[in-house]
């Protein structure tokens, strides 16, 4: 497969460039003439990596992978990938569709097979399908993100291979992401905080921000006793402080709750209108 840019021109620092190639590699050997596209999105193409970033990675296949092959990935990419600020490398997160599962579209959408840091353990103890179940409504909303602004690696342009979503399922599935979201709030507090404001201002504005940005949003629209959570969920994630969140514990739940409100009030608005022929932006 001939790729569409070489990882060595890529705008990254040559660990990530590094870790880029190895990974192509192994998706190249894997699939052969059954990859259609690998692309690269999230915050290396929109808003700049920040401390806690991933690289995130898009892959096409003409074919589901056999659990054997499922296993050589996951050995793999938990070798390329880095457990968050333990080397110059950074955390992979590479999610890999059939592409008969999202092309015609339907929702919600079915992946094949999906890498991540918070899936590590699992692979460590070679488990290598740890997701409870293949239908992932989150495709809807990375298939926009990609097709918005992503770099294709190898294979097909995106816009040749995906299909849009309409703007609905795409609504549908930030509702759908809200529970899970709040399951981990306790565990992953600042992540789950940026995540409900990218989502509260993406169903607000149409528009899909950064983390640091979807933040500086979010806190011209909180109350303000709430400021000071979302101030910090921003400053960690940006690297300006470490993480710690002992002195303003009791505001955490709260303003959580408070933007999963907003969230719910604006998506079923949304839902109750005649005017569902919009399209999401970078912002």
């Amino acid at each position: 497969m001939k790729n569409e840019i070489n990882p060595a021109n890529l705008k990254l620092n040559s660990s990530a460039k590094k870790q880029i190639h190895q990974c192509l590699n192994v998706v190249t050997e894997i699939f052969g003439q059954d990859l259609l596209g690998v692309y690269l999105y999230g915050s290396s193409i929109v808003g700049g990596l920040e401390k806690y970033s991933d690289l995130d990675l898009f892959v096409v296949s003409n074919r589901a992978t056999t659990r054997e092959e499922k296993a050589t990935l996951a050995t793999a990419l938990l070798k390329i990938s880095s457990i968050y600020m333990k080397s110059n490398e950074l955390p992979i997160e590479m999610t890999i569709v059939e592409q008969s599962e999202i092309n015609p579209w339907h929702y919600p959408p079915r992946f094949d097979f999906q890498y991540g840091e918070w899936l590590r353990k699992q692979f460590e103890y070679e488990n290598i399908e740890p997701w409870p179940a293949k239908e992932m409504p989150d495709l809807a909303l990375l298939i926009t993100q990609i097709l918005l602004a992503s770099t294709t690696l190898a294979g097909a342009k995106p816009d040749q291979l995906l299909c849009k979503v309409p703007y609905k399922d795409f609504m549908t599935a930030l509702k759908d992401a809200l529970p899970h979201l709040m399951a981990d709030l306790e565990s992953d507090v600042r992540n789950v905080l940026l995540t409900f404001a990218r989502i509260w201002s993406t169903v607000a504005t149409d528009a899909i921000r950064s983390k640091p940005s979807a933040a500086d949003w979010v806190i011209s629209h909180l109350p303000e006793k709430y400021h000071p959570v979302m101030k910090r969920a921003k400053a960690i994630c940006k690297g300006e402080e470490k993480e710690h969140w002992d002195d303003i514990q009791e505001l955490i739940k709260p303003c959580a709750d408070f933007m999963v409100r907003e969230i719910n009030n604006k998506i079923t608005e949304i839902m109750l209108s005649n005017n569902l022929d919009r399209s999401i932006k970078i912002a």
